[in-house]
């Protein structure tokens, strides 16, 4: 069955604008969002999402909270929960292949779903801007589409995309809203930005960054988040690239330069470093083959801990 917004039929195609028009509970729902004070997530029962990778867990879970990904500008975040069981997954979309990436969301919901529960699918989406090369506006199409096409009712809740996620100033546009966060017990979403990225940052970087896949990282009933083992070929002009100045690097690496947070440049040199020290994944990133495992301590901070069998 379709995308449902007051337990009605979405019309599409049509904008985001003009969809929350038709809502107003839509259109209200994200103008509190926007409103919002952004609030800096520490690392403890954090599960920090990076582009191209997917999270999804329950209120059992006794390690992590929330979930959350930010430096989103034309890219999406995406959380889509089940109300009966709470199990919730987020994801950081990019457009790469939206086809793919929704039947992959709704599938790790679904392997919560055991038995027939009570409860609904709802989802969010929020991200974007009104950037010139309409990459938002076409992923925000994509993501309605392809939601709609799914077999299960699916109820958009909250809508804070591209037009409605877009401030102008000096004529130019940016996202107003960057980062989200989302509370594994409550179901609250907020506007979030997050100091700690990791952990492995700069190799799951690398893997985005070389065309990877949208993958899921965390393992629910084990409580692990399970990193590679991972493959790229080498970066092309790896060198090249590491002697541009920032200018460069901005108008050539991002799909929206004058929008990207401060922190851009510096985090694609330090992802073109480790991909120039690392051109291949080899056995020293991942020892023996295996996956890297993560589990959170007393603290709730990630720890590392033995791969299996070694």
């Amino acid at each position: 069955m379709p995308l449902l917004v007051e337990g009605r039929r979405v019309r599409l195609p049509q904008s985001a604008g003009d969809l929350v028009r038709a809502h107003p509970p839509l259109e209200e729902r994200a103008r509190l969002l926007r409103g919002q004070s952004v609030q800096q997530v520490g690392p403890q029962g954090l599960l920090y999402v990076q582009q191209r990778e997917l999270a999804v867990t329950s209120p059992k879970d006794g390690s992590i909270s929330i979930l959350g990904s930010d430096d989103a500008t034309t890219c999406h975040i995406v959380v889509l929960r089940h109300t009966g069981n709470g199990a919730t997954c987020l994801t950081h979309c990019d457009g790469s292949d939206t086809r793919a990436e929704v039947p992959l969301i709704m599938s790790s919901i679904k392997a919560f779903s055991d038995h027939a529960q009570c409860g609904r699918l709802e989802v969010h989406l929020v991200g974007g801007f009104s950037d010139d090369r309409q990459l938002s506006q076409k992923l925000t199409h994509q993501l309605l589409s392809e939601f709609d096409r799914q077999e299960e009712d699916i109820h958009l809740v909250t809508l804070c995309v591209t037009e409605l996620n877009d401030r102008e100033e000096n004529e130019n546009h940016f996202p107003v809203i960057y980062g989200i966060a989302v509370n594994i017990k409550t179901a609250e979403i907020y506007r979030a930005s997050f100091p700690d990225r990791g952990p492995e940052e700069e190799l799951r970087a690398a893997r985005a960054l070389t065309g990877g896949p949208m993958i899921s990282i965390y393992d629910a009933k084990t409580e692990q988040l399970r990193i590679g083992p991972y493959s790229w070929m080498p970066f092309p002009h790896v060198d090249f690239w590491l002697q541009q100045d920032d200018k460069q690097i901005l108008e050539n690496l991002s799909t929206s330069p004058l929008a990207e947070p401060p922190h851009f440049v510096e985090h694609i040199r330090s992802t073109l470093m480790f991909l120039k020290k690392h051109p291949s994944p080899t056995s020293a990133l991942f020892p023996g083959n295996k996956a890297l495992l993560y589990k959170k301590n007393e603290g709730g901070l990630w720890e590392k801990v033995s791969s299996p069998g070694s």
